[in-house]
């Protein structure tokens, strides 16, 4: 039997690769990939805190509406008292559903990333020619917002066809976020040229944990902790990245929020300068100009 593969990559074991440092001499990136996001009433996609009801189901559209207008500011107060950056992955329907959201994020020098126009959709089910034209639509509206083209993007529900790398390098973007098979940035070829994927976590994500795994926050917040930990020891040996993903209608909730703090609060205190607190688009940054 022949499996199909995906040709954008070829395996490579960790522990061979070429060695280099992140800036100042640190093996070990760390980066918090904050979700804002937006839905659509009585329809399309969107998590669930309990099984859904008939449309409209306003239990779980207002419970994801939390994130935004409590849930995200909050956790933004946490990340200014930690003085902690963050890459921000924006629906471009946010600038009209949650408006001053993402200018919040922006105003104190986050990354803006994209992040589709909402997730009430999936781009990877669509042709090819609606896939480029939601790419565009939702890269206008962060570009015209925030002055500058996103360098990155990550798939509403980490949903891609087969073409989405083809279609976001010919876009003009630098890197995606996709792809959670690696500790370490991966060059991917697409059909023009090279895009380089910047790991991005499904397991220090509060998603698959708190609503898939059915985990809450103090397991959660252990998570994070001993997942540093590890790395950090291990970031001795070769570089590393650790990303955080996190939502507002899910670590926003202040049950939560305690415990998120609590796991930042260790990795300020144990990693030191050993650290390199930054964004997705500065590693991003930093590995292109490595030259491997």
């Amino acid at each position: 039997m022949k499996l199909n593969h995906h040709n954008r990559y070829s395996y490579s074991d960790i522990t061979t690769r070429p060695q280099f440092d992140w800036p100042n001499g640190t093996r070990l990136a760390v980066y918090l990939g904050m979700n804002l996001e937006c839905f659509s009433f009585s329809e399309g996609l969107g998590a669930e805190l309990a099984p859904g009801g008939p449309q409209p189901d306003v239990l779980n559209y207002a419970w994801r509406d939390y994130g935004n207008r409590v849930g995200a500011p909050r956790m933004l107060e946490l990340f200014d008292r930690l003085n902690l950056p963050t890459t921000a992955l924006i629906n471009s329907e946010l600038y009209t559903m949650a408006s001053g959201l993402a200018q919040a994020f922006a105003a104190r020098g986050d990354e803006i990333a994209g992040h589709g126009r909402s997730n009430a959709e999936r781009q990877g089910t669509l042709d090819e020619a609606q896939e480029r034209a939601l790419i565009t639509e939702a890269t206008e509206v962060l570009t015209k917002q925030h002055g500058r083209a996103p360098k990155g993007w990550l798939g509403p529900w980490i949903s891609q066809s087969l073409v989405t790398p083809d279609l976001l390098q010919e876009a003009g973007y630098e890197y995606l976020l996709d792809w959670c098979h690696d500790d370490q940035p991966t060059w991917m070829e697409t059909r023009q040229g090279r895009i380089l994927s910047v790991p991005y976590p499904q397991e220090l994500n509060d998603i698959p944990q708190i609503v898939g795994r059915k985990r809450e926050g103090a397991e959660f917040g252990d998570m994070i902790i001993d997942a540093f930990d590890v790395m950090l020891e291990e970031s001795q040996s070769r570089p590393l990245v650790m990303g955080i993903a996190l939502h507002g209608y899910l670590m926003g909730h202040p049950h939560r929020l305690k415990h998120l703090e609590r796991a930042l609060r260790h990795m300020l205190d144990t990693g030191g300068d050993a650290v390199w607190w930054t964004t997705a688009g500065a590693i991003n940054d930093h590995f292109r100009g490595l030259g491997l």
